[in-house]
Formats: C-alpha cells, sequence, structure tokens
C-alpha cells in the first residue's frame, strides 16, 4: 500500500531533535519537580519518545482535548473542562504536537496556572508559521513549518495515519 502524501520530515530528524530538546529541558528542570501533561491523542508518540528521555522522577499526565474536525478548527477546545488537579509546587511541561492558532495551549496552560502550577513551559514538536488566535508561542519547538496539513507521529487525518514514524504532508 503506497504512503499518503509527501514525504517531509523522515523518522531519523525527528528523533535527532526530540533528543536535543529533552536534553535542553532536562538542564532547565534539574532539581526541581516535574509533570509532563501531554494533550492526546496527537502527542502520544512525541510524548513517549521525549520522556523516556526525562529523569525517572517525572510525573506524567495524559489529557485528550480536541479542536480539529478534519482538516478545520472547530474554534472549541473540546474535553478541557474534564480535567481537575492539584498541580500545586509542580512544574508542569505542556506537550502538543502542533501550534497552529495557539488556542489549545493558551486555553490549557491557563487552566494548569489556575490548578497552582508554579511555571507551566510548552514544548511542540511543530510550529506552523501562521497568525494565531491567541498570545502564546512553544518554549521548545521541534521543527516551524509553513501552513500545511501534516500527518504521521500521531498525528491524524480523521483518525487516520497517526501510526507513521515520518511526518507527510496531505494533498
Amino acid at each position: 500500500m503506497p504512503l499518503p502524501g509527501k514525504p517531509f520530515i523522515s523518522q531519523a530528524r525527528i528523533q535527532k531533535r526530540v533528543r536535543e530538546m529533552a536534553r535542553d529541558i532536562t538542564k532547565h528542570y534539574k532539581n526541581k519537580p516535574l509533570t509532563v501533561v501531554g494533550l492526546m491523542n496527537g502527542s502520544l508518540f512525541f510524548m513517549v519518545d521525549l520522556i523516556r528521555q526525562l529523569p525517572p522522577d517525572t510525573k506524567i499526565e495524559c489529557w485528550k482535548v480536541s479542536s480539529y474536525r478534519g482538516k478545520k478548527s472547530t474554534n472549541r477546545i473540546q474535553g478541557l473542562d474534564g480535567y481537575e488537579g492539584n498541580y500545586d509546587g509542580r512544574h508542569v511541561l505542556l506537550l502538543d504536537d502542533i501550534l497552529d492558532t495557539g488556542r489549545t495551549l493558551f486555553e490549557t496552560r491557563k487552566k494548569l496556572l489556575k490548578a497552582g502550577a508554579l511555571s507551566v513551559k510548552t514544548v511542540v514538536l511543530l510550529s506552523k508559521n501562521v497568525p494565531r488566535v491567541c498570545d502564546i508561542n512553544a518554549d521548545w519547538t521541534g521543527f516551524e513549518i509553513d501552513n500545511r496539513y501534516v500527518i504521521g507521529y500521531g498525528l491524524d487525518y480523521n483518525h487516520l495515519y497517526r501510526p507513521l514514524p515520518m511526518i507527510r504532508i496531505l494533498d
């Protein structure tokens, strides 16, 4: 079966960049209590690869939130209301697959700070070069990309193509 779309970022390039970011993140949070909150489902593969390289006392949580249907944003974050928690005394690293409008990271970050996090920094695998709806930028970014629809390495189109080990541009 031929792969959909066109090759964009290879598996080897992704793994190299994830290792680089993990080193920087580990240095930044040295001797600080860290919780990683991964936004599912898109960040699943990125999160697993990154947290395996972080200190073993890193806490891990997964929040299932979404704002897309097909290739279009719904302009609403679904699922965010279902998460409560106590983050008092913890530094939180909010992890997502892709930053485009900024709405998901902005609203999720705000919720974590309200829940008592000492700090909330963000890491994304991809950051689209598009105007943001919300004023937020990632603290760590794997790759800057143009406004293209991408699949693979957790990114999907209608729940398909997440398992691809590389990132491809979907025409």
